[in-house]
C-alpha cells in the first residue's frame, strides 16, 4: 500500500488539491507515490496510519478518527473554515522489505546515504541483501485567502521533519527558500535534500544538504507545485526481519505566480 523504496526509489508525498482554495471551502487531500514527481494516488487506510493532522490559526484537529474502518479512502475533504496556512501531516507505520545487495546499494547512494554503504561494508556485510524498515513523515502546506501567519513553522513532532524558516507562499519563484530539517527533535546534519518540480512537462531536481544545522537552501526558479524530500537511515533495534531503520521525509507546497 505505501510502497517499498526501490533502486529508483519511489516518493511519497501529500497532495492538495487546491493548494490555494477559498476561505469556508474545502480541500481534498490524497497520497501519492511514483517516480520523478508523478504519482497515483495511494488509498488512506487507518491501519496504516499513525497519525494525520491539520494545524492551522494556532490549533490542531486529528483527522484520524475520520478514516473509516478498514476502507481504502481515495481523498479526505478537509474544510478550512478560516484565511491563512494550513498545514495537513501524515505519519504512517511502520513496513518492512529487503533489496537485493546490488539494487539496496544503488538506492543508498542516490539517497546520499553512503554512510549507510560504509557500515555494511566495514561489517563485512555489502554482498548481503538489505532489510530495512520504513515510515513516512509527509506534510503538505496550503494558503486559503490572502492572509498568511506563522503555521508553516509549526513544529508538529515529526520524527523526520521538514519545516520552511519562511513562507513559501510569501516568496517569489527565483527566491532561496531555506528548510530546517530535525530528527527527533534534533538537527539533521549532512542530509540530501531534493527540491522537486514539473516545469513544462520537464522535470527539475535541486539537490543540496544540510549544515551543521540541519539547515538547506533551494532556489526555486519556478512558480507552481513544488516538493521537498530527504530520506534518514539508522541501524534498526529490536527488529528481526530488517538491518536498517529508514525515515522519508516529504513537504508539498505551491510557489505563487509573479
Amino acid at each position: 500500500m505505501l510502497c517499498a523504496p526501490l533502486a529508483g526509489a519511489h516518493e511519497f508525498w501529500l497532495q492538495a488539491q487546491p493548494f490555494t482554495p477559498e476561505p469556508g471551502s474545502s480541500a481534498a487531500i490524497s497520497l501519492k507515490v511514483g517516480e520523478n514527481f508523478d504519482g497515483e494516488v495511494t488509498p488512506l487506510v487507518d491501519e496504516r496510519t499513525v497519525a494525520l493532522r491539520h494545524y492551522s490559526a494556532g490549533a490542531m484537529v486529528d483527522l484520524t478518527p475520520r478514516l473509516p474502518r478498514r476502507t481504502a479512502l481515495p481523498s479526505l475533504n478537509v474544510p478550512l473554515a478560516s484565511a491563512g496556512l494550513h498545514l495537513i501531516t501524515f505519519d504512517s507505520q511502520p513496513i518492512t522489505f529487503s533489496l537485493p545487495a546490488d539494487k539496496f546499494q544503488a538506492y543508498l547512494h542516490d539517497e546520499g546515504l553512503d554512510y549507510v554503504i560504509e557500515q555494511r561494508a566495514a561489517a563485512g556485510k555489502a554482498a548481503e541483501p538489505g532489510r530495512e524498515r520504513y515510515r513516512r513523515h509527509v506534510k503538505t502546506l496550503l494558503k486559503s485567502g490572502g492572509t498568511s501567519d506563522d503555521t508553516f513553522s509549526v513544529k508538529t513532532g515529526q520524527r523526520l521533519e521538514i519545516t520552511p524558516l519562511s513562507d513559501p507562499y510569501a516568496a517569489k519563484p527565483g527566491s532561496t527558500l531555506r528548510f530546517r530539517l530535525t530528527f527527533e527533535g534534533r538537527p539533521l546534519a549532512g542530509a540530501l535534500v531534493k527540491g522537486w518540480h514539473k516545469h513544462d512537462a520537464q522535470l527539475l531536481i535541486i539537490k543540496a544538504k544540510t549544515d551543521a544545522a540541519g539547515e538547506v537552501s533551494l532556489s526555486l526558479p519556478y512558480a507552481g507545485e513544488w516538493m521537498v524530500s530527504v530520506v534518514h537511515m539508522i541501524p534498526a533495534v529490536n527488529a528481526p526481519n530488517a538491518d536498517w531503520d529508514s525515515f522519508w521525509g516529504n513537504l508539498t507546497f505551491a510557489l505563487p505566480a509573479p
